[in-house]
């Protein structure tokens, strides 16, 4: 696993434990950042969150028309953007993609999402307990594409668990008018 695949984790570890909650509308309460969800459009190219920082104040917004397992990861990335890249000169994070990760600044986020909603201990427990796919996604609430993001991880960090399921890559960047809204 790459080294700030690592200190994110323990980022994500730090951040629960420091304001013991797991809920990522909770943690940003918890650390002044807004959240704010927005109608935004389920057509292709709708926007599903963006992170600002406008006069020192932090906003997450998140697309209120996405389905709210959907919204619940978009959160948990805009979080990271406040959280990792607050101190980049770039001061807005827009996101039209889902689960993108084509840029270093989307990549971290996506894996503060993928770590904060799917804890280790929950998905070893989950997988022993469900052998589909699916149903483990359903009992972790979370969508596919992202337990599959977790697995990859988990497949990167150590080389003999071999993550069960690769989505299909062009979902991360699919059109969100199908079946998010």
């Amino acid at each position: 696993m790459e080294m700030r695949a690592e200190s994110i984790k323990r980022e994500v570890a730090r951040l629960k434990s420091k304001y013991k909650t797991s809920d990522a509308e909770e943690l940003c309460e918890a650390m002044g950042i807004r959240v704010s969800r927005q109608p935004m459009g389920c057509h292709a190219g709708s926007c599903k969150g963006f992170f600002l920082i406008h006069s020192r104040c932090k906003i997450a917004v998140v697309n209120s028309e996405l389905e709210d397992l959907v919204q619940r990861v978009i959160l948990a990335h805009e979080l990271a953007h406040g959280v990792l890249h607050v101190d980049s000169k770039i001061r807005t994070f827009h996101e039209l993609s889902y689960l993108d990760d084509r840029d270093f600044m989307e990549r971290e986020a996506n894996i503060f999402a993928a770590e904060f909603l799917v804890d280790d201990t929950d998905l070893f427990d989950t997988l022993q307990s469900h052998t589909d796919f699916f149903s483990v996604a359903s009992s972790l609430n979370v969508p596919p594409e992202l337990l599959d993001f977790k697995l990859r991880l988990l497949e990167k960090r150590d080389g003999r668990f071999q993550a069960p399921y690769l989505a299909q890559s062009d979902f991360l960047r699919r059109d969100i008018s199908k079946p998010l809204c």
